[in-house]
């Protein structure tokens, strides 16, 4: 048994080393300028986030895209009124084009990070694992860098946004 584990280890050791020093080609995904993006993103991100207020003073410019990237089936159930829909899992250029108008639009963004009290259509997402650091760095990838992300973590029962969809409530 102690051969079979000793043979195992060496066999994952080989295939480990060998992995890191042969690349596997692939044009259609660059980790490199990811992480490079990153950081730009970053530090726009720090300017970019705003309060509860200025994200429905800038929603209700006529020019302006509130982008919701969740899930169909959450937006479906609610979400900001107004918001456009685009899953993340689609973002595309030909989609991010047929629902943006140009590349300076302002974008207005919020996640399931944003909200509290509604875990059915905003179910909490780790911290770093939040769609808006996606979304954020997804738009700024195929060049929309007027982008706003809803800074609070807000009581939903206590928001003064409107929201739309299936569950939403009288308010």
């Amino acid at each position: 048994m102690h051969a079979k584990y000793l043979a195992a280890m060496i066999f994952v050791t080989t295939i480990t080393a060998s992995a890191a020093t042969n690349e596997i080609p692939n044009p259609l995904i660059d980790y490199d300028a990811f992480r490079s993006q990153v950081a730009d993103v970053g530090r726009l991100r720090e300017t970019r986030r705003v309060t509860e207020d200025a994200f429905i003073q800038m929603a209700s410019d006529p020019g302006t895209v509130v982008l919701d990237a969740r899930s169909r089936d959450k937006y479906g159930k609610l979400h900001v009124k107004g918001a456009k829909h685009l899953s993340f899992p689609d973002i595309t250029a030909e989609e991010l084009a047929r629902i943006i108008p140009a590349k300076s639009t302002r974008i207005l963004i919020y996640c399931n990070n944003n909200f509290l009290n509604e875990p059915d259509a905003f179910p909490s997402k780790a911290p770093s694992a939040s769609l808006n650091i996606h979304t954020m760095n997804a738009l700024y990838s195929y060049g929309y860098a007027n982008v706003y992300e809803l800074g609070p973590l807000i009581d939903i029962n206590k928001a003064k946004l409107k929201f739309e969809g299936s569950q939403k409530t009288s308010k």
